[in-house]
């Protein structure tokens, strides 16, 4: 059954190549034939010498998620991440990374196999850890609340989104800011069999914040997190979020349009919504593919939608599907 949140969306962050905006990942085109992001001329290089570059992007996109929900002064650009305007302790971060740090883990392996320990510089080696990127971007930007990795599969990114809703409408924080983030690299080319110019490079973040705490900032929120399901296979998850409205659904953001036209049980609301899938846009994201979906949604509100946005992701051949509502709130930015 589903599961409903009080969270709002106060602050979005892209690094993606290509674009600016939220309402920029609707429009057509290829992306990935822009300059890759550069981490460094966004937040400045101080720090950024050992990570690898799944964590520099985080620490863009996150930069910017919090500078837009104003929880740090819009102009701490670059080496200085700011002074928080709100207690530290009291926000999360979750990340999510499928394929973030794999090619340090394969680099670190192999150097170890072919020499010793000895090769590995002491700097570098934290970066095998599978939770740097979140452990980074709560150091980068002293974020004390708890402090979850989550390595997913497809469903990871959204399973974040829905994870740090969750901490916040469980009273361990009141805001969490929820990253998903992968690069493109020789070594995940090399072990998902995806050729390397078909892979996304970028991260997206979001802030959310419970609705009290929002309002009592004098926020203006950018979407509201509705419900969330994960299922076995996709009719299971539509099924739940058709019990859990009804509402029909003003857009649909899915893995694969075609899988998902032909999973669509009868009755669930979405005939006639149109539906964006990014993997032949932005590449295959895997586990940063529910943050941007997230962040389209709220693109598509910004562009004049007002009807809730479903998304899911995973399908045939995955070992779960996952599904979320995004509604456009009271209040909601422009």
């Amino acid at each position: 059954m589903p599961t409903r949140s009080a969270s709002r969306v106060t602050g979005v962050g892209l690094a993606l190549a290509g674009v600016s905006t939220v309402a920029e990942l609707l429009r057509a085109g290829d992306p990935r034939a822009a300059a890759p992001v550069e981490p460094g001329a966004r937040i400045g290089h101080r720090g950024l010498r050992y990570s690898d570059r799944a964590t520099q992007l985080a620490l863009a996109a996150a930069r910017d998620a919090l500078a837009d929900a104003g929880l740090i002064p819009d102009d701490a650009q670059r080496a200085d991440p700011g002074t928080l305007t709100v207690d530290g302790a009291g926000v999360a971060v979750v990340a999510s990374s499928n394929l973030g740090n794999l090619d340090t883990v394969c680099e670190t392996s192999a150097a170890i196999a072919g020499a010793s320990t000895d090769v590995i510089s002491p700097m570098s080696l934290p970066n095998a850890s599978s939770n740097v990127v979140a452990s980074a971007v709560a150091t980068r930007f002293a974020l004390r609340g708890p402090n979850l990795m989550l390595c997913n599969g497809p469903t990871s990114g959204l399973d974040a989104v829905h994870w740090g809703a969750a901490l916040i409408g469980a009273g361990r924080c009141s805001r969490a800011l929820v990253v998903g983030v992968e690069p493109r690299n020789p070594v995940v080319s090399q072990l998902t069999g995806i050729p390397q110019d078909e892979l996304f490079d970028g991260a997206v973040a979001l802030l959310l914040e419970d609705a009290t705490h929002a309002a009592a900032r004098g926020v203006r929120p950018l979407a509201e997190i509705g419900d969330y399901a994960r299922e076995a296979d996709l009719a299971a998850c539509l099924a739940d979020m058709g019990q859990a409205t009804t509402d029909p659904w003003g857009v649909w953001f899915a893995e694969d349009p075609a899988a998902a036209a032909a999973g669509r049980p009868s009755g669930s609301g979405l005939a006639g919504a149109p539906r964006y899938a990014f993997s032949d846009v932005h590449g295959h994201s895997s586990g940063a593919l529910g943050v941007l979906q997230c962040a389209a949604a709220i693109g598509w509100f910004t562009s004049g939608g007002t009807a809730p946005a479903l998304i899911t992701t995973g399908g045939d051949g995955a070992d779960a599907v996952a599904a979320l509502a995004l509604r456009p709130a009271a209040g909601t930015r422009s």
